[in-house]
């Protein structure tokens, strides 16, 4: 399968989220992909406020199926989201999970005015009605493969695709 250049796609997905957001948005990244993302889209749009992170590891409905990830990290969103325009950043959206435990995790901080989601790419199948507002690109990934983003040391961008670990 011919994978899209996630560079040539950050790019896209960064012209579409110019006319939607201001200064004061707050970005906050689903590590690990997403927060790659969330870092270079605040960069290209010069978002006055700093970015965020999440790690989503102790809000996934799955958490007792797949314990607990070796490298979870402390989230971090380091600006006020009570009545902030926020939007999630993630690489891949795919089944909605992840999303929905990011927006369980960010209600913890407290109540935005306004959530969008962006992804680099939307590869349906969802299993959630979870929706992104800024898409860098559809895309139909075979059933049983995952797609993840993966940065180099230079902190170039380029799309993997890999067998799924089978359900435990």
């Amino acid at each position: 399968m011919n994978l899209p250049d996630a560079e040539t796609l950050c790019q896209e997905l960064a012209r579409k989220l110019r006319s939607g957001v201001t200064e004061s948005t707050g970005f906050v990244g689903i590590r690990t992909g997403g927060a790659w993302l969330a870092e270079r889209l605040q960069q290209e749009l010069k978002l006055a406020t700093p970015m965020g992170a999440l790690d989503i590891s102790f809000y996934r409905d799955d958490f007792d199926a797949a314990g607990l990830h070796h490298q979870v990290k402390p989230s971090q969103i380091p600006f006020d989201v009570n009545g902030r325009h926020v939007v999630v950043v993630d690489d891949v959206l795919y089944t909605g999970r992840t999303v929905r435990a990011a927006m369980n995790e960010l209600f913890d901080y407290g109540r935005p005015g306004k959530i969008e989601l962006a992804v680099l790419v939307d590869r349906g199948e969802r299993q959630l009605p979870i929706a992104a507002q800024y898409v860098g690109a559809t895309l139909a990934v075979p059933q049983g493969k995952l797609l993840r983003l993966a940065r180099d040391e230079r902190g170039t961008f380029s799309l993997r695709l890999s067998d799924a670990k089978s359900a435990a």
